[in-house]
């Protein structure tokens, strides 16, 4: 399986994210750079965490102007599988690509926390290999994950079953007082009307590899790979 990993100026996990990538068996990870207009054929592609642009004007919004965006936007409206992590999360709702927004976080400061996220919705390409309701324990770093939305497109969210992951406790309650930047009814990931485009504000790059004590994050690769396998199959 091949990924493709756009880099903007300011991105700083990208080669994380690729390493990640290749070590599963069988997968190659190829960083694309973000004044390319074509993605190469790839099979999935994940946007990656980090200050694309310095975070100018606001988090995402010169990096969804990149030339490479266009292609995955095309990509994406395609049905091709699409991840964005953090930074890339901000630029696919500044894509259009996510319905929502981004404010600063609630306390007006920079989090860097292990957090506990529940499963609301396993059945899709990005949680197949979860269970519904299942807490996994992942790493925030932001100044901007105040996920916002109107009434009328929370409502659409919740109607879809859009809403995938959210801020919880370590017994999976999502209360408040579990929700580290005030996001709107502690959402921590979405994903798109089709199912194909998924965003969120931990980072399960950094959690996929046994050193780090915790491969939560590798549940969200694996279930991509395997969604991929199955369409090719």
């Amino acid at each position: 399986m091949n990924w493709g990993v756009p880099v903007f100026p300011g991105s700083n996990c990208d080669r994380d994210c690729a390493h990640v990538l290749s070590s599963l068996p069988g997968h190659r990870a190829r960083l694309i750079w973000h004044g390319d207009t074509a993605l190469g054929g790839v099979d999935a592609v994940v946007l990656p965490g980090g200050f694309s642009y310095g975070d100018y004007l606001r988090a995402g919004a010169m990096a969804r102007l990149s030339p490479i965006m266009k292609a995955v936007g095309e990509f994406a409206r395609a049905g091709g599988l699409v991840l964005g992590i953090c930074n890339g999360f901000q630029i696919l709702l500044e894509a259009g690509l996510l319905p929502g927004a981004m404010r600063p976080n609630r306390g007006l400061s920079f989090v860097c926390a292990d957090v506990a996220v529940t499963v609301d919705n396993a059945a899709t390409p990005f949680t197949r290999a979860c269970k519904p309701g299942q807490v996994l324990r992942l790493p925030i770093a932001h100044a901007e994950g105040n996920y916002y939305a109107d009434p009328v497109t929370l409502a659409t969210l919740r109607a879809n079953a859009q809403i995938v992951f959210r801020y919880c406790r370590p017994d999976g309650v999502a209360d408040d007082a579990a929700n580290p930047n005030g996001s709107v009814e502690n959402i921590a990931g979405i994903r798109n009307a089709a199912g194909n485009v998924l965003g969120l504000m931990p980072h399960p790059e950094r959690c996929a590899e046994s050193v780090f004590g915790n491969q939560d994050g590798l549940l969200l690769f694996r279930s991509m790979a395997q969604a991929v396998a199955d369409r090719a199959g």
